[in-house]
């Protein structure tokens, strides 16, 4: 096998992790829709939904492990002699064999995406509590006040937020792709990727940080169905 065919391999794997990312958000709607209707014949489905974004956060850290363990290898390999190319496939089961079997289920719920969905169930069952005889679609029209004057614009592209993530060090959004590009582009030149809200103190924004904000996303979304139905 060629480098080539090793790189492009690698590049499928994190087209199919986007989209494990992208079935794991819509996952996370349908549980919050069932737990916004208050009905405890949806627990099971909910539980269901919740062990299935365990699975999800379980393949996407294996591909994040696997994809690393790749590139170390090919790395080692391409200083050697060509015949050492050989040997990658051996190497690289060996390595990501030994990483996998240290790591522990139970970290598993440190995942941005588990933690999003239990945050996400959490907020949507309060304010299905506070907004019981109200259409759900209502809620979004004290959006600021509840999230700490959250807005829908992102402080970096300007425009209207698509997935909105929180930071959980300084409680300020972002866009996911905006900030995590940023994030990218600071830390190839070697540099911290600083808060990019006006006047805040956090100097070191990391990926680790940021937590997707579903019921954010969610009323973000409800806006815009009603800003077209006027």
């Amino acid at each position: 096998m060629s480098l080539s065919a090793v790189h492009g391999t690698l590049s499928s794997l994190k087209t199919f992790q986007a989209d494990i990312g992208t079935g794991m958000d819509i996952v996370t709607d349908v549980a919050m829709d069932l737990a916004e209707t208050q009905n405890e014949a949806m627990n099971p489905a909910i539980a269901e939904m919740e062990a299935m974004i365990l699975e999800c956060a379980k393949l996407d850290r294996e591909i994040n492990y696997f994809v690393d363990v790749v590139q170390q290898v090919t790395a080692e390999v391409s200083t050697q002699q060509p015949e050492a190319m050989f040997s990658l496939s051996a190497k690289v089961k060996e390595q990501f064999t030994g990483r996998i079997a240290r790591l522990s289920d139970a970290e598993l719920h440190n995942h941005q995406k588990v933690v999003a969905f239990k945050d996400s169930l959490k907020n949507s069952g309060n304010q299905a509590d506070k907004e019981s005889e109200e259409n759900i679609e209502e809620l979004d029209e004290d959006i600021a006040v509840t999230q700490s004057q959250v807005n829908f614009t992102c402080p970096l592209t300007q425009v209207e937020m698509v997935n909105p993530v929180k930071n959980k060090k300084c409680n300020h959004y972002y866009d996911e792709g905006a900030i995590v590009g940023l994030i990218k582009t600071k830390h190839s030149q070697k540099k911290k990727c600083r808060c990019p809200v006006v006047g805040c103190g956090n100097s070191d924004v990391k990926e680790a940080d940021l937590v997707p904000d579903q019921m954010l996303r969610r009323r973000i979304q409800s806006q815009k169905r009603k800003s077209s139905r006027t």
